[in-house]
């Protein structure tokens, strides 16, 4: 079933939990090992309510701009756009070591990749779960995942997309009834480098919205990228098609 791309979260698992508040962020975590992201090894990161993990530095800007950035900053956006958790949903996280998790991870990573040697030995897990859009009328929601690990030499970052809903908050130009139009949410990766980077196809535009579909690895709704040092495996060159109102495919 598609429910099993998502690896367990919520407050049972011992997460975190995000403040209900419009552009909100975690406190700065500081993490128990080093995550190597474009060859830099980071010690503190940031879960960002509006879709986005980065290094560093807090992310609260709600419209997303296209990779490159040109201010240096480092994240990566599993769907950046105007959340509201306020009007509904919740954004959960953990550092773990979970064996149960790591081992799942570590079957994951090497099925997708069967000739780089892995063990997960730590990941850190975050979930954006059925989330509002800012200035909603509606009880949309979105439901996606981040999970980074490493084994202390190689990184992976892997995307998991179950329900989206919406892509654009009426600050970003969208329909407060629908969710739609406007500057569409933003997936991808962005170093700080300006060189190193990769935007997920469909990123800004309505296709957005059938990311649960797509995928580098032949799982529909999955994303999985080598993140320590740069590299872009299986990526579709056609972006996804748009549904049209009758949920026909164009």
């Amino acid at each position: 079933p598609a429910a099993s791309l998502l690896y367990p979260y919520g407050l049972d698992q011992r997460d975190h939990k995000n403040p209900k508040l419009d552009d909100g962020t975690s406190k700065k975590l500081s993490l128990a090992v080093p995550f190597t992201f474009y060859s830099k090894k980071y010690q503190n990161l940031y879960v960002n309510n509006n879709g986005v993990i980065s290094f560093d530095s807090r992310v609260s800007q709600y419209t997303p701009d296209p990779f490159p950035l040109a201010d240096g900053r480092s994240f990566v956006a599993p769907y950046w756009a105007d959340v509201d958790n306020v009007l509904g949903g919740d954004i959960f996280y953990r550092e773990t070591t979970d064996p149960t998790l790591l081992a799942r991870i570590t079957a994951d990573i090497n099925q997708y990749f069967p000739t780089i040697p892995f063990t997960a030995t730590w990941a850190f897990v975050a979930t954006w779960d059925h989330v509002a859009y800012y200035g909603s009328t509606t009880k949309k929601g979105n439901t996606f995942q981040a999970a980074l690990t490493t084994n202390t030499e190689r990184s992976f970052i892997i995307l998991n997309y179950w329900d989206i809903q919406w892509t654009t908050g009426q600050a970003s130009d969208g329909d407060a009834e629908t969710g739609l139009g406007g500057i569409p949410a933003h997936a991808g990766f962005n170093s700080g480098d300006e060189t190193n980077f990769y935007n997920i196809p469909g990123s800004q535009t309505a296709a957005i919205i059938n990311i649960t579909q797509t995928s580098n690895v032949n799982v529909p709704g999955r994303w999985v990228f080598q993140v320590d040092d740069f590299k872009v495996t299986g990526v579709p060159t056609e972006a996804p098609k748009v549904a049209d109102s009758n949920n026909c495919w164009l």
